[in-house]
């Protein structure tokens, strides 16, 4: 029926929907399971019928069409395909055949011939468009920009399936990223009560501790390319956590450049400001002004 959230969204996508046999029973409020049958065999003999079912299973409705097409000296054929609705993520593995199509013989030269060391470019590029996209509060633009930044994990994962002696693909990072959420939140999937988010963070800190326990040194792990704000933030977080605070009261005792912005970075962190997010807001501001100066002139 019209109203059917299958319709419209079949509508959605590009198809016409229609039965022309049903315009009269559709006058009426309900179309009994027998109308309906003799309005789908009429039309069938015109051509093929796909018969989209209803959220309430159209009772009576298999047993009113076998009836109808029982009475036809030629009947048609006759195919009842069970399906359900695509649970969130399914499209996901829309991505993974796509990206094996591309990668695959036949593909596309430019794909085959990418590297995990080529593509990190693309990577760094990606999630920096994800962060700016999110931060213009454009919910289209988010969704393009987080797809950007999927490919490039889906990416990654169909090259690692042909690495020559550790080969894995993306069910093996996505069981390593179950793995680690279900671990990292026992106040959920166990018996630990942490009923705040501070708790949570705690709690998280400690379990990440323990798995992190080859690390030598408080700020080892940190990644050298973040950018210079966001990995000053990094080391002053993960230094006082460790007591070690006075070596960034060390660090912010000079007066060089580098020292004051150390400084103001611990200062941000302090207050709960990401230094880093908000120079980038400053910039922005900065920008526009930019622009509309140059509009004005």
């Amino acid at each position: 029926m019209p109203d059917e959230p299958q319709v419209s969204a079949i509508v959605d996508a590009g198809i016409e929907v229609g039965l022309p046999a049903l315009d009269a029973a559709g006058e009426a409020d309900v179309i009994s399971a027998p109308d309906l049958a003799r309005a789908l065999v009429a039309a069938a003999g015109e051509g093929d019928v796909v018969w989209v079912g209803s959220a309430d299973g159209d009772p009576g409705l298999s047993d009113a069409v076998a009836v109808e097409v029982s009475r036809l000296p030629e009947p048609p054929d006759v195919e009842l395909l069970i399906a359900s609705f695509d649970v969130p993520g399914s499209r996901l593995l829309d991505v993974v055949a796509v990206m094996d199509r591309l990668r695959s013989p036949g593909g596309c030269p430019w794909d085959a011939e990418q590297t995990p060391q080529t593509l990190v470019p693309y990577l760094l590029e990606e999630a920096h468009e994800a962060i700016e996209a999110i931060e213009s509060g454009d919910p289209a633009h988010v969704r393009e920009e987080l797809g950007d930044l999927l490919l490039q994990v889906a990416f990654q994962a169909r090259v690692a399936e042909e690495h020559p002696s550790e080969p894995f693909g993306i069910d093996d990072v996505a069981g390593e990223l179950v793995d680690k959420l279900v671990r990292r939140h026992p106040h959920v999937f166990a018996d630990v009560e942490a009923d705040t988010a501070d708790a949570v963070a705690a709690n998280w800190d400690q379990i990440k501790a323990g798995e992190k326990q080859h690390r030598t040194h408080p700020v080892e792990g940190v990644p050298t390319s973040l950018p210079a704000l966001a990995r000053a933030e990094k080391y002053v977080g993960r230094l006082e956590k460790a007591g070690r605070g006075d070596l960034v009261d060390a660090a912010v005792a000079g007066e060089d450049v580098g020292a004051r912005l150390l400084a103001l970075v611990r200062e941000a962190r302090a207050t709960g400001t990401d230094a880093e997010g908000a120079l980038r807001e400053t910039l922005r501001r900065l920008a526009d002004a930019s622009a509309d100066g140059a509009d004005a002139s």
